[in-house]
């Protein structure tokens, strides 16, 4: 039987520690505070927002919710997040998507000031991430990672496919995956045999969010498989990208969907904003505060 690789557990552990950091934050006089820009009317969307605000409320995190509207142009989007970046009271930003149509989101990413990008969008902190200097990873591909660790599968050494090739997830994943040591092959929506590249692979990454699309023909046996697609159903279910049933007993463990990779991104972009404001705060002071915060903590 295929075992679960939940990510409560691991998510409530993340909280936890970026809890204790934004108390001694406090304790200095800097709370933590992340924003988050949003233009839709999507109600999943709004739905998903509003469960990181009350993440962000339990775990001693401020957050402001800028709602810029469907109708929102994409300079007036800019334009909040230019002043967001120069906010010395916000720490961390993220831009929540989708967008209104013909909104021109290479520049709005560009826009995002890389020191609180904690969601790692704009290409310096991507380019960071390639060159494995210091930035911010989105989250959603360090949650892969920080699964894997949590339950004790070591990407050394091993080969891995990741379908999907989105600056989001799938591109960052893969170049996490290669700092890690593993053998990469990256699959898309025009690899013309999609099972060729993955019922090899002993770890699989599945994100482009169509449900099913991952079936037994397509893992290997032994496989783990993290599926990170969620795609919301018309009675309000979420559904992952891969076929449960189809890779039961197949794969040695996939992780659920809900309650796989979801919980531990929002952690991490909690955990992201307090690192920032700590390193915001270390910028402005000298070393030895910035040392006695670090004891503290």
């Amino acid at each position: 039987m295929t075992r679960s690789l939940g990510g409560a557990e691991l998510a409530t552990s993340i909280r936890n520690d970026a809890s204790v950091a934004a108390a001694a934050l406090a304790e200095i006089g800097v709370r933590p505070k992340l924003a988050v820009v949003q233009a839709t009317d999507d109600e999943s969307t709004a739905w998903y927002v509003r469960s990181i605000a009350s993440a962000a409320k339990r775990t001693g995190i401020l957050c402001d919710i800028v709602d810029l509207g469907a109708a929102a142009s994409t300079e007036q989007i800019r334009s909040t997040l230019v002043e967001l970046g120069h906010d010395p009271d916000v720490h961390g930003i993220i831009l929540q998507t989708p967008l209104p149509d013909g909104t021109d989101l290479d520049a709005l990413r560009e826009a995002i000031n890389p020191a609180k990008d904690v969601d790692g969008a704009n290409p310096v902190s991507l380019g960071r991430l390639v060159a494995r200097l210091p930035a911010f990873a989105p989250a959603t591909a360090q949650a892969v990672i920080a699964l894997l660790d949590h339950h004790g599968i070591s990407p050394h050494g091993r080969t891995a496919a990741v379908v999907g090739r989105s600056t989001v997830v799938g591109s960052p994943v893969a170049h996490l995956l290669v700092q890690r040591n593993a053998t990469v092959t990256v699959c898309h929506r025009h690899t013309t045999d999609l099972a060729a590249g993955t019922r090899d692979a002993d770890i699989l990454v599945v994100a482009v969010g169509i449900p099913g699309l991952i079936t037994a023909d397509h893992v290997a046996d032994g496989a783990v498989v993290i599926d990170v697609g969620t795609t919301a159903t018309a009675d309000g279910r979420l559904l992952g990208d891969v076929d449960a049933a189809a890779v039961d007993g197949r794969a040695d463990a996939l992780t659920p969907v809900p309650g796989g990779v979801g919980p531990v991104t929002t952690a991490l972009l909690l955990n992201h904003t307090v690192d920032a404001a700590a390193t915001q705060y270390a910028q402005t002071r000298s070393d030895s505060l910035l040392a006695g915060f670090r004891s503290s903590v």
